[in-house]
């Protein structure tokens, strides 16, 4: 079963893959070259480097979100079985 936070998840890692990618080597501005527009690469890192921070943010939130689900079903089983001692 995929969740809101595993696409999340997903989205956030693909994302932030394609823009290192894009960002740290010269595979984009190469392309680009080739078909003459290798003046745009010089613009590149004002879009590239925030579009991989959102990206990695995106990651950060949506595993700290896998944790927060998980660690509240974790803890509902836990008062339950102080509630059955009690008894």
């Amino acid at each position: 079963m995929v969740t809101n936070m595993n696409r999340l998840l997903l989205t956030g890692l693909i994302g932030a893959a394609v823009t290192a990618v894009c960002c740290f080597t010269s595979l984009l501005p190469g392309a680009l070259g080739m078909v003459g527009l290798g003046a745009v690469a010089r613009h590149f890192d004002h879009v590239l480097l925030p579009a991989l921070a959102g990206f990695l943010g995106l990651t950060v939130y949506a595993l700290l979100g896998q944790k927060r689900t998980d660690d509240s079903g974790c803890c509902r089983g836990a008062q339950s079985h102080q509630g059955e001692e009690k008894r």
